[in-house]
């Protein structure tokens, strides 16, 4: 039976790898193809990056029970990281205008600082998860936003504006226009999150969700799992601030705000709590829907007497009208806290053949018997 089932993940794997591969191609076609500045590039982009970090949030959220408000500062901290290591030392007194050119006085290459990025983000985590993680439920969301909501007001501090720049702009550092940058970046990563999740660390994780006594009854170490899936999840976010600051070309502190982090919480939610592909879908769903397919509801301008319907924000409403629908018909997420398999596609498009096949023969034979 195991090996039965082994087999069908297996193939699962194979489709799966198949199919990125082919979207990568796609990808690189449509770059050929249409102008840069087509929308669809910023969403690819965009979505990329929300699907890392909504993923290193589900590990936390999901698969470890731990609900933590904190992604906003990891990925400041990576995108930082990233943006200072990487600023070339002959522009460095064009950034650091205000600052003689700042401390830092060299430079790393890119997938260096994407690295370092990470690794800043999870040594944070470490050391604020000393005290925190001996909350549990609302308190540790609680005391994790505030730490980032602190950490941003740091980041513009003067008095560190040799590193941080304080409240001023990073830029002139390493950007990458292309998509398939973004796709592979974040597809390693979330294939490193996946195999960590089917390991005996997951399967540990999982444990401590569904009952922490049980988990410790069974000789599982409480505080150093939590301790684990907080630091990895922060650096995968570190990681995934590092994308941001590449894909929007500049950085600033004050755009780390909680809304960011309750957007991502969204992501997950809508996905499916303890589901990596929910989150993945999830994550261009919400980015097409908000930057992209409902635009036209900012643009348009239909008036009823003196009342203005369609002005810019109106799509805000409407979004949020979208998300409580699905919240409400799908209350569990779009993909539960399942993940997506073709084995079981193809066996549910199986079963719908076989009942209407079922349906027609039993029909068939009442009518014969009428006869």
């Amino acid at each position: 039976m195991n090996l039965k089932l082994d087999s069908k993940k297996q193939k699962d794997y194979i489709i799966g790898f198949g199919l990125l591969a082919l979207l990568l191609i796609v990808i690189t076609v449509l770059e050929h193809v249409l102008p840069k500045t087509s929308m669809i590039f910023t969403v690819l982009k965009k979505g990329a990056i929300y699907a890392l970090v909504a993923v290193s949030m589900n590990l936390l959220n999901g698969f470890t029970g731990l609900f933590s408000l904190g992604q906003a500062g990891f990925m400041l901290l990576g995108a930082y990281t990233y943006a200072i290591f990487t600023i070339p030392v002959a522009i460095r007194p064009q950034v650091y205008q205000y600052f003689d050119g700042g401390l830092i006085q060299f430079t790393v290459p890119v997938i260096v600082a994407l690295i370092m990025a990470g690794l800043v983000a999870a040594i944070f985590a470490y050391l604020i998860g000393l005290p925190v993680l001996h909350l549990k439920s609302d308190y540790l969301a609680i005391a994790t936003l505030g730490f980032a909501e602190i950490l941003r007001a740091i980041f513009q501090w003067d008095k560190i504006g040799v590193i941080t720049n304080g409240s001023n702009l990073l830029k002139k550092y390493p950007v990458f226009k292309s998509c398939l940058f973004y796709f592979t970046v974040a597809i390693i990563c979330i294939a490193l999150i996946v195999l960590l999740i089917n390991s005996t660390y997951g399967r540990a994780f999982k444990a401590i969700r569904d009952d922490e006594i049980a988990a410790e009854a069974m000789g599982i170490n409480l505080a150093k799992h939590k301790q684990l899936a907080f630091v990895i999840s922060s650096f995968f976010a570190g990681i995934s601030g590092a994308l941001l600051a590449i894909f929007q070309t500049t950085i600033q502190a004050k755009q780390f705000t909680s809304a960011m982090t309750y957007e991502i919480l969204l992501i997950v939610v809508i996905g499916g709590i303890g589901s990596i592909t929910g989150s993945c879908i999830s994550s261009f769903l919400f980015i097409a829907c908000s930057e992209w397919w409902l635009r036209f509801l900012d643009d348009s301008n239909l008036n009823f007497s003196t009342i203005q319907i369609f002005r810019p924000g109106f799509r805000k409403v409407v979004f949020a009208i979208v998300i409580m629908a699905i919240v409400l018909f799908y209350q569990k997420g779009i993909m539960g806290d399942k993940e997506f398999s073709f084995s079981r596609l193809a066996a549910r498009i199986k079963n719908m053949f076989s009942k209407k096949k079922t349906v027609n023969a039993k029909d068939s034979a009442s009518k014969e018997a009428l006869k």
